[in-house]
């Protein structure tokens, strides 16, 4: 087996548990800067091998996978060490939080020959899974559109201060998980226009960044696609909504993904729709610990494919340069949120001379 490492414990949490449970990867050691953390888990998980040093990871010759749980601001230099010490990455997302570290990390991946995924977790729960496999055997023939949102009452999260701080955006927090959806589906999206809101309920607390979003995609072969994202909003009960959902119209069928519902619906090619609903023992998979915090299940599903995509020799997507183009185009979103005009992608990489 692969043997792998973790950086940073509190999203780690659930790759902690992926690992221990995996038959594909063996977890060797964990790390935290905060070492009452590392004690947490090291209780929690009755896994007594960790470290408070970075460097005691990369230095480790029996590690050939990182898994990087840091903050956002510290992935691209998390990430180029790990590289540069001959170990393969898994990264959270998003990717990195500045562009400007993209064309090093490119070139330092590339001349060291080691593979990094970005764990966009939501494409490996079982509606997202189902939903892919229809959409490739072509139940619905062939996309038109696709709509996705994130759509969550979080307003207890305003009580959180950091969630108050001017370098807080929902756009990266939470929308970015619809937005690799329209981007799985439709890649080559070639501009953006959008527009946000901080709602009356941000604004009561203090939120510096908008919590209400919509936005509408060009892809360069004339297709379109929209997301939104609410966040300190009530939502309806989940008989009518659902918290996230991807919903793609082709031409000769439908298909709906309803992501904590656990939920799935196809309407095929004859007009005869399939709703799926998973039982206790898919939801205990998936979710492993209070409520519905931290996808154990979907972690799990994305490590064990990275694993065979080392051992197998394929690409694992989303790979760093998928990884950079969602991050380009979440920043071309920001940009057009704060003029009010259409942004081009092109020219979001163009600006760090970039090529994917």
């Amino acid at each position: 087996m692969l043997k792998i490492a973790i950086l940073g414990l509190g999203e780690g949490r659930s790759t902690m548990s992926a690992a221990i449970e995996s038959s594909k990867v063996e977890l060797v050691k964990v790390c935290d800067r905060n070492e009452e953390l590392c004690k947490q888990r090291a209780k929690e998980f009755d896994f007594p091998h960790y470290t408070t040093n970075y460097d005691d990871l990369l230095q480790d010759d029996a590690i050939d996978i990182i898994a990087i749980y840091t903050p956002d601001h510290l992935h691209a230099e998390h990430v180029k060490q790990a590289l540069l010490h001959g170990k393969h990455v898994v990264c959270t997302k998003p990717f990195i939080d500045d562009l400007a570290a993209a064309k090093e990390l490119i070139a330092i991946s590339e001349q060291t020959g080691k593979r990094v995924f970005v764990g966009q977790s939501s494409r490996f729960f079982e509606p997202a899974k189902r939903q892919r496999k229809d959409f490739e055997a072509g139940v619905i023939g062939d996309l038109i559109t696709i709509e996705s949102h994130y759509h969550a009452d979080h307003r207890w999260f305003l009580k959180k201060e950091w969630s108050l701080l001017q370098s807080f955006k929902w756009l990266y927090g939470g929308l970015s998980h619809p937005v690799d959806f329209i981007r799985w589906y439709l890649p080559n999206i070639e501009e953006v226009m959008g527009y946000g809101m901080i709602s009356s309920n941000g604004k009561t607390a203090g939120l510096k960044n908008e919590d209400t979003m919509h936005f509408i995609f060009k892809a360069t072969d004339g297709r379109i696609a929209r997301v939104s994202g609410v966040y300190t909003s009530p939502t309806q009960p989940t008989k009518r909504d659902s918290g996230m959902s991807v919903i793609l119209r082709g031409t000769e069928g439908a298909s709906q993904a309803d992501y904590h519902e656990l939920r799935y619906s196809v309407t095929d090619k004859e007009g005869e729709e399939k709703i799926i609903h998973w039982g206790d023992a898919t939801i205990k998979y998936y979710f492993r610990f209070e409520g519905q915090s931290h996808h154990g299940g979907e972690y799990q599903n994305y490590l064990e494919y990275f694993a065979d995509s080392i051992e197998q020799g394929f690409t694992a997507y989303p790979d760093m340069k998928e990884g950079i183009g969602t991050v380009a185009l979440l920043q071309a979103m920001d940009k057009t949120l704060q003029t009010g005009m259409p942004v081009k992608i092109a020219d979001v990489l163009a600006a760090y001379d970039i090529q994917l």
